[in-house]
C-alpha cells in the first residue's frame, strides 16, 4: 500500500509542476491566443493533480473516484500539449508528464476497487 502510495503520489506531483510550468510558458508564447485551451487544461490538471495528493495522504473514502476523474483530466490536458508539442518544449514535457500520470492513476484505480 505504502509503495503504490509513492507511485501515485510521485506521478500527481512531477504532473501538477509541468502543468503549472506549461501554463506559464504558453503565457509568454508569441500566440498565446492559439493556446488559450492548452492553458486552461494545464491549470485545470495541476490543480486536479492537487487535490488527489491531499486525498491520497488523507486517505479519503473517495479517492479511488477522484483518481479516475483525475486520470481523465491528465489524458484531455495530455492529447491538448501533443498538439503543440512539436512548436512547444513544455508542451511535449507536460504531455509526457501527463501522460505518466494518467497511467499511473489507472493503476491507482484499479488496485483500489
Amino acid at each position: 500500500m505504502q509503495q503504490r502510495n509513492e507511485v501515485i503520489l510521485k506521478a500527481l506531483q512531477e504532473c501538477a509542476e509541468a502543468c503549472d510550468m506549461c501554463a506559464e510558458s504558453c503565457l509568454h508564447e508569441p500566440m498565446v491566443a492559439d493556446l488559450v485551451r492548452c492553458i486552461k487544461l494545464d491549470l485545470d490538471c495541476a490543480e486536479v493533480c492537487h487535490e488527489a495528493i491531499r486525498l491520497i495522504k488523507r486517505n479519503s473514502e473517495i479517492q479511488t473516484q477522484f483518481i479516475e476523474m483525475c486520470a481523465n483530466v491528465c489524458k484531455m490536458c495530455e492529447e491538448e500539449c501533443e498538439e503543440h508539442q512539436d512548436m512547444h518544449d513544455h508542451c511535449r514535457i507536460c504531455a509526457d508528464a501527463c501522460r505518466r500520470c494518467y497511467e499511473a492513476c489507472q493503476t491507482f484505480a484499479s488496485v483500489g476497487r
